[in-house]
C-alpha cells in the first residue's frame, strides 16, 4: 500500500497569541509525529511510505496539490493542530477532490480533543487519536472492514450508515525504545532550523512521554500523565545517527526533560563520550534541577534551558497549579546563569484571576531574574484543560474550541480569560512587556555582541523595527 503522510501548509493559521515579529522569526522545526509513524510503518517492510512537510517547503497548495497527484497514494495521514485546522480541513477536501477513492486519515493534538467533530469532517475517512504509531499500521491492515476496525484502539469513524464509533483510548507504548527514530531522511531535513540555535540544520528529540505535573492550564495531563522515558543509550544512538547525518544542533522536546535527574546524568556522559560537538536545549521547570546537573548539562553541550515561569504572582502560580515558587524561579535561573547556559522564560499575561498588580509583578521579575530571552503571550484557554472547562462553566466564553472543530471554516478568535482585561488591552499589556525587556541596555548589548555577520544584524534590526512599531509604551 502506497502511504502518503502530510504536514498541511501553514496558510490559514489561527492567530497565535505571540506577536507577528516573534511568530515569523522562530524557525521551522520537523514534524516528529508523522515522521515517528512513517518510520513505523516502514519498519514493517508491508508499504510504501512518503512524507510531505509542506511548512519546511514553505508549500502552497498547488504544489501540494502537485505532489500528491505525483506520489498518487493510496492512503493520505495528515497531521494537525487546532491552531491550523482550517488548513487541515483543507487538505483534506483537496486529497478527495485529487483521488475521491483515497483513504483520508486525521491524526495530532486537535483528533485527540475532538475525534468525533474531526470524524465528521467532509472528506475524513479515519480519525487516529492517542500514540499513532501502532493504531495507524493496524488500521491499514482493516481498512474498510468494520468489524476488524472496532477491535482496534484510538480509531473514531463513521460506518455506511453515519453512526460514529470510537474504540477507546489505544494503552501508550510501554517500552519506547522497541520504536524505531524518526524517518528524517524522508523529509528535507538539512532545511530546519531554529531562532534560538546557532546552527543549522536543526532536528528535535523527543526523550519521553507522559507529564506527571498538573498544571490546569496545559491538557499534557489529560493525554497521558505517566511519565515514559527512553533509556539513555537509545537516546544517545538517535543523536549519533542524526550527527552522521550532519544534524549537530538539537531541541529536546520532551515536555519535561529533566524528570529523571540519573536519566539526565547519563543523557549528558553518552553525548561527551560520542563527542561530535553537539549543542542542545531542553525544557523543564524550575523545580526539579539542579547545580550538578545542570554542570553535565552544560559539559555535554546544553546551550539554553527553556523554563516555564508563566508569572511572578504567587497568586497566580496558585491559580495555575504550577507548583512551583518565585524562590525557586530565582534560584534556578542564578544557578543556570552561573554556569553559563542561556536561559529563556515563558510568560502568561491574563491568567485566571491576574491582576494589573499582578502583571507588573511578572515585569519586575523579569529584570531579577535577567533571562537571556523572554517570551510573552496572551493566556489562552485551550480545549482538553480543566482551566478551559472551568471558563465555559462560568460563562466567560462560549465553548468556542468545539464549534470551531464543528466548523472549521467559520470566523475565529482565540478565546481569552475576560476576567478583568479585554482581548486588546491583553496585547497590549503584553506588547508592554516586550518594550521593557528588548529595551533594556543588558538584553541589547548581549545581542550585539552575539551578532557574527551582516545578515544577523539585518535580522536583529528588522525584528527590534517591527516590535517597536507595535508597542506604544
Amino acid at each position: 500500500m502506497k502511504v502518503l503522510l502530510i504536514n498541511p501548509p501553514n496558510k490559514n493559521q489561527i492567530a497565535c497569541t505571540l506577536p507577528a515579529f516573534i511568530e515569523e522569526e522562530k524557525g521551522v522545526t520537523p514534524p516528529l509525529g508523522i515522521l515517528l509513524i512513517a518510520a513505523y510503518l516502514r519498519s514493517l517492510g508491508e508499504h510504501e511510505v512518503n512524507v510531505i512537510d509542506a511548512q519546511v517547503e514553505n508549500m502552497d497548495y498547488k504544489m501540494l496539490e502537485a505532489r500528491i497527484r505525483k506520489i498518487n497514494p493510496d492512503v493520505i495521514g495528515i497531521t494537525g493542530i487546532s491552531m491550523a485546522l482550517k488548513d487541515v480541513a483543507y487538505t483534506v477536501r483537496l486529497s478527495k477532490a485529487i483521488k475521491p477513492e483515497v483513504k483520508v486519515v486525521v491524526g495530532g493534538p486537535h483528533a485527540q480533543c475532538y475525534p468525533e467533530e474531526t470524524a465528521r469532517l467532509k472528506g475524513v475517512d479515519y480519525v487516529v487519536y492517542g500514540e499513532g504509531e501502532i493504531a495507524f499500521s493496524l488500521l491499514l491492515g482493516a481498512i474498510d472492514n468494520v468489524d476488524l476496525l472496532k477491535k482496534i484502539k484510538g480509531l473514531a469513524f463513521l460506518t455506511p450508515d453515519e453512526k460514529f464509533i470510537d474504540t477507546g483510548h489505544p494503552e501508550p507504548v510501554k517500552d519506547l525504545d522497541s520504536l524505531p527514530f524518526p524517518a528524517r531522511d524522508l523529509t528535507p531535513f538539512m532545511e530546519y532550523y531554529s531562532l534560538i540555535m546557532r546552527r543549522r540544520p536543526v532536528t528535535n528529540i523527543i526523550t519521553s512521554r507522559g507529564c506527571p505535573f498538573k498544571c490546569n492550564y496545559c491538557n499534557r495531563p489529560a493525554f497521558e500523565r505517566k511519565f515514559r522515558p527512553r533509556s539513555a543509550k537509545n537516546v544517545v544512538a538517535e543523536i549519533k545517527e542524526c550527527t552522521d547525518m550532519g544534524i549537530r544542533d538539537f531541541i529536546f522536546y520532551d515536555d519535561t526533560f529533566t524528570i529523571d535527574r540519573r536519566r539526565v546524568i547519563d543523557i549528558c556522559e553518552g553525548i561527551i563520550l560520542l563527542n561530535r560537538n553537539v549543542s542542545f536545549d531542553i525544557r523543564t521547570r524550575v523545580d526539579i534541577v539542579d547545580e550538578e546537573m545542570l554542570g553535565y548539562l552544560k559539559k555535554a553541550g546544553c546551550s539554553a534551558i527553556h523554563y516555564g515561569v508563566e508569572s511572578g504572582s504567587e497568586k497566580v502560580l496558585r491559580n495555575l497549579n504550577k507548583g512551583i515558587s518565585l524562590e525557586m524561579i530565582s534560584n534556578a535561573f542564578r544557578i543556570t546563569r552561573r554556569l553559563r547556559i542561556g536561559t529563556l522564560a515563558y510568560f502568561m499575561i491574563g491568567s485566571p484571576g491576574e491582576t494589573r498588580e499582578d502583571i507588573e509583578k511578572t515585569f519586575r521579575l523579569v529584570g531579577e531574574i535577567k533571562p537571556d530571552y523572554s517570551f510573552f503571550s496572551v493566556f489562552t484557554p485551550y480545549p482538553g484543560t480543566k482551566i478551559y472547562e472551568s471558563g465555559v462553566h462560568q460563562g466567560l466564553f462560549n465553548d468556542w474550541w468545539l464549534d470551531f472543530a464543528k466548523n472549521p471554516d467559520m470566523d475565529f478568535e482565540l478565546p481569552v480569560w475576560n476576567e478583568f482585561f479585554s482581548r486588546a488591552e491583553l496585547s497590549k499589556l503584553m506588547l508592554r512587556g516586550y518594550r521593557k525587556f528588548c529595551l533594556n541596555p543588558r538584553f541589547i548589548m548581549k545581542q550585539l555582541l552575539s551578532i557574527r555577520n551582516v545578515g544577523a544584524l539585518r535580522n536583529n534590526v528588522r525584528a527590534a523595527l517591527k516590535m517597536l512599531s507595535r508597542c506604544d509604551g
